[in-house]
C-alpha cells in the first residue's frame, strides 16, 4: 500500500494512492492523519480491510493533478540520522569506515512535502543534498533482542534529502545538528510504501539530479549497516515510537565529494527517485 498526505501545508488530508497512480482515495474517513497512532494500527489484516474498503468504493476518489503531496507522515516525533552509511560516500569525504553507526538528530520540523520549495539558509555557502532511504517505524522498538526483530516494527519506507549545510555541520564546531536542523532541510515522501511491499530493502537503486545533471547513483545494498540492523541499534540507546522516521544514509556523489564542490544555490531544482517508492522535485530558494 501507498499512502500519502494531499493538500495545502498544515491542513493536508490522508490518502491511498489508487492503482492509475494519479488518484487518490481520501481516507478522512477512516482516520484524522497519517501519523504514528494510524501506523501502530497497521497490521496485515487492517491493510486488508483497508484495501477491500477502498476497492468497494467506500473511499471519495480524487485526481492528484494539480494537488499538492505533503509529507506522508504526520507530525514525526523524531527523525534520526544515520551518518557516513555509504562505503562510497565515506570514501569521498576522506572518513574512515565507522565500526558502529554514526548517530545525529534532525529537528522534526525540518519536515515538508516532496516537491515543497527548499530554502538555501541566510549565510551559507555550502549547502548540499542527499538522498536517503528513510524508514517509518510503525510499532514501539525498545531494547531490541536482534536485528532480525526490526523487521516486525517499520511500518514502511519513504524516501527523503537529508539537506546539508556543511560549512555549520562539520567547520562550526559542536555537533552536526545545526547543519542539519535548517527549515525546509528534509523533504519526504510522495509516499509511504508499507513493507510489505518491499521485498529488500537493500537491493533499491538511489538517485539524485541536480539542474538535469545526475548526482547520486547508488543502490542500499552498499549500506555499511543495513536497515534492520540500523533499527535495532538505535533501539539500544532511545525508545523509537510509531510515526518516527530514520534515515538511513546517503550514496557518494554529495557536492562536498565532488570535485569544484557543486553546493546549491537558489533557482537550482533537485529531483530524486528510489525505485518502487515514488520521485520528488525541489526546486531550490532564499530563507
Amino acid at each position: 500500500m501507498r499512502f500519502l498526505r494531499i493538500g495545502p501545508a498544515g491542513a493536508e488530508r490522508p490518502a491511498l494512492l489508487a492503482a492509475d497512480a494519479a488518484s487518490a482515495f481520501d481516507l478522512s474517513g477512516l482516520t484524522p492523519d497519517i501519523d504514528g497512532t494510524f501506523l501502530a494500527s497497521l497490521t496485515a489484516e487492517r491493510r486488508a480491510e483497508i484495501a477491500a474498503r477502498a476497492e468497494a468504493g467506500e473511499f471519495p476518489l480524487v485526481p492528484l493533478a494539480g494537488r499538492r503531496v505533503g509529507a506522508p507522515v504526520a507530525r514525526p516525533g523524531k527523525v534520526v540520522c544515520i551518518g557516513l552509511n555509504y562505503s562510497d560516500h565515506a570514501a569521498e569525504t576522506g572518513a574512515a569506515i565507522p565500526a558502529e553507526p554514526v548517530v545525529f538528530m534532525k529537528a522534526p520540523d525540518t519536515v515538508v512535502g516532496p516537491d515543497d520549495e527548499v530554502l538555501v539558509p541566510r549565510g551559507s555557502e555550502k549547502t548540499d543534498y542527499e538522498i536517503e532511504l528513510a524508514v517509518v517505524i510503525g510499532a514501539e522498538a525498545r531494547y531490541l533482542a536482534s536485528p532480525e526483530d526490526a523487521a516486525a516494527v517499520i511500518a514502511g519506507y519513504t524516501i527523503t534529502n537529508d539537506v546539508s549545510e556543511r560549512e555549520w555541520q562539520l567547520e562550526r564546531g559542536g555537533t552536526w545538528d545545526k547543519g542539519k536542523s535548517c527549515e525546509t532541510f528534509n523533504p519526504m515522501g510522495p509516499w509511504l510504501v508499507t513493507s510489505d511491499e518491499v521485498a529488500d530493502p537493500q537491493a533499491l537503486g538511489l538517485r539524485l539530479r541536480v539542474n538535469g545533471e545526475l548526482r547520486q547513483n547508488g543502490s542500499t545494498a552498499n549500506m555499511i549497516f543495513g536497515v534492520h540492523h540500523v533499527v535495532w541499534y538505535l533501539s539500544q540507546f532511545m525508545v523509537l515510537h510509531p510515526g518516527d522516521v530514520v534515515n538511513t544514509g546517503t550514496p557518494a556523489g554529495v557536492a562536498m565529494g565532488t570535485p569544484g564542490q557543486p553546493w546549491l544555490r537558489p533557482g537550482d531544482v533537485m529531483h530524486l527517485e528510489i525505485d518502487g517508492l515514488g520521485a520528488q522535485r525541489q526546486p531550490l530558494g532564499k530563507a
